[in-house]
């Protein structure tokens, strides 16, 4: 288990009292940054022509008028301090230059414009529907294991207002057992290819580099991996040479071994932490950084705590530059907080989890529901417009 935070409000010299790095520590592992008070429509614009809040990832309806500086204890856990930028900045200059340099490179991105993914503006909230070709997925396994009703039903999702469909044939449910790339392959690409034929921006499922190809080759314009390019070691070098999007998605363990008592210092940063070093490394290898998306992996080798943690500091995200995908949709820790409803009995609860991620200003919602989804989505635009 993380240790819980415990947040507090505090001014400039407070914050300067609180906090102190330890010597020879890395600032990047050490101190997060994430967006607070948070401001949406109108109050954020004015806020921001006013010069008093900042905009949160380049959108101009979105602001946040402080910041909270998250900083790990050294037994384990973190604090969170929230104080004006002014405050921030003026305490990371007064403990050491590279301090200093980190703060202001980590506020440059919270407030940075992201890129277009796979041509869709990245300045409001999109719909990724899920397409599973498998038999075995935890929620719709079998439901479109045939290939002409997965592209029946995914040419309905776009009807219905999806962004992206997202296509897999392999489930990573717990406890799932691997498929073969060459099943995997079978199984996808004649839906990856239906849907690319009918214009459908297509993401490809997988874990597995010759899935991957294959997909590309059908027309797929993403890879979204649930290991960030981890399970295969072809798979990182696939994704730089077909220069091609890709999802790098947080992951504990394996869909075999994820459930089985995963430990965190700090839930929150440690994955903020893990997708810095993957999307470092995918840089590294020569995949574009305005092509790297981030998941934090909800459920993915996580507690119900340590989901709920993720959520409620999943702006910390933003620190690190890239466009984050939220894919919470019906998952177990719902029917946990509620009654133990069945998973396509989790419809409220997904969407109310998935509002924790628009009020935080994350882009991209995967989700099951798509006409569902999508109306919600521009219901909370509707409102935060005023």
């Amino acid at each position: 288990m993380s240790a819980a935070f415990t947040p507090s409000i505090t001014e400039s010299p407070a914050l300067a009292r609180g906090f102190s790095l330890p010597e020879g520590a890395e600032p990047a592992s050490m101190v997060h940054l994430a967006p607070a008070a948070v401001l949406t429509g109108a109050a954020a614009r004015a806020a921001i022509e006013g010069g008093h809040a900042l905009p949160l990832a380049g959108r101009d309806d979105m602001a946040f008028s402080l910041v909270a500086v998250l900083l790990r204890k050294p037994g384990g856990g973190a604090d969170a301090v929230v104080a004006p930028e002014e405050a921030v900045t003026a305490w990371a200059e007064g403990c050491a230059e590279h301090v200093a340099a980190h703060v202001a490179a980590t506020l440059e991105r919270l407030t940075a414009p992201r890129p277009a993914f796979a041509g869709l503006s990245m300045d409001r909230p999109r719909v990724m529907g899920i397409l599973n070709i498998t038999p075995d997925s935890f929620s719709d396994g079998g439901d479109r294991y045939d290939p002409a009703v997965a592209v029946a039903d995914g040419l309905a999702m776009l009807e219905a207002g999806a962004d992206i469909l997202d296509v897999g044939g392999e489930s990573t449910r717990p406890g799932s057992d691997p498929v073969s790339p060459e099943e995997e392959i079978r199984r996808v690409v004649p839906v990856v290819r239906g849907l690319a034929e009918k214009g459908a921006v297509v993401s490809i499922d997988t874990r597995n580099a010759a899935t991957m190809e294959a997909a590309v080759a059908a027309g797929a314009r993403i890879v979204n991996d649930v290991t960030a390019l981890t399970w295969d070691p072809d798979a990182l070098p696939t994704v730089a040479r077909l220069d091609v999007l890709v999802v790098l998605m947080h992951i504990q363990g394996t869909p075999q071994t994820m459930q089985k008592d995963p430990v965190y210092d700090c839930a929150p940063l440690d994955v903020a932490d893990w997708l810095r070093g993957r999307a470092e490394e995918a840089r590294a290898a020569g995949v574009r950084a305005e092509n790297i998306c981030l998941d934090p992996g909800i459920g993915f080798g996580k507690t119900l705590a340590h989901n709920l943690e993720i959520l409620a500091w999943s702006g910390v995200l933003h620190g690190l530059g890239h466009p984050v995908l939220l894919g919470l949709s019906r998952k177990s820790f719902i029917g946990r907080l509620s009654r133990g409803e069945a998973p396509k009995e989790r419809l409220p609860g997904t969407i109310a989890a998935d509002q924790t991620g628009l009020d935080r200003g994350l882009q991209i919602l995967r989700v099951h529901d798509v006409s569902e989804a999508v109306q919600a989505v521009a219901t909370w635009r509707g409102i935060g417009s005023v």
